[in-house]
């Protein structure tokens, strides 16, 4: 299955591992098929520096034995934009109560980690879960800062939560599309 040309690709664009097989995600999401939800075998590939393992672990871990303290400890390890993107979008968004680590993480110095919990959000808000003033006003205030200050990667998730939300209804467009009027966020 390996793909050296994928795998240099990678590597140039700094994504560093210490093995890069370069296998594509249908492959990956075949074999994690194949293998089916594993809580044993999903922390030991998650504990190796190899793409693939990080990939797949993220496939394979079920969501009901995602404790908090698994959560926090994968997003600590995060070691870049594609881990946390698959993460959120194969995992987190299935781990119950997660909205409020996901916060949390937007308020973090870990750009990683904010990304993360930006894609997160944004599964959430695709799956109809709500914010309350308090969280609304907080997501708001975070991703006002991230627009701002972040790289690409992490306004791409910025972007990508708040035009779920918003999404979610036209009072959450309204109030949305108010926030990020002064901002170079036009997406409602």
């Amino acid at each position: 299955m390996m793909n050296g040309v994928a795998s240099k690709s990678m590597r140039d664009k700094g994504m560093g591992y210490k093995i890069n097989w370069g296998i594509g995600l249908p492959e990956l999401k075949q074999l994690a098929a194949e293998y089916g939800k594993d809580y044993d075998l999903a922390v030991q590939l998650w504990k190796e520096d190899i793409r693939e393992c990080k990939l797949l672990a993220t496939m394979m871990m079920p969501a009901d034995k995602m404790q908090t303290d698994m959560v926090e400890l994968w997003g600590s390890e995060l070691p870049n934009q594609e881990v946390a993107e698959m993460l959120a979008f194969h995992l987190l968004r299935h781990v119950e109560g997660i909205k409020d680590i996901a916060l949390k993480w937007l308020a973090t110095d870990n750009e990683l980690m904010q990304l993360c919990g930006y894609q997160t959000l944004a599964g959430l808000f695709a799956k109809d879960v709500d914010l309350d003033t308090r969280e609304l006003n907080e997501v708001i205030d975070q991703a006002q800062v991230a627009w701002c200050t972040g790289g690409l990667g992490l306004r791409h998730a910025v972007a990508n939560a708040m035009q779920r939300l918003a999404d979610r209804s036209e009072e959450y467009g309204k109030i949305l599309k108010s926030a990020f009027k002064n901002i170079d966020l036009d997406i409602f």
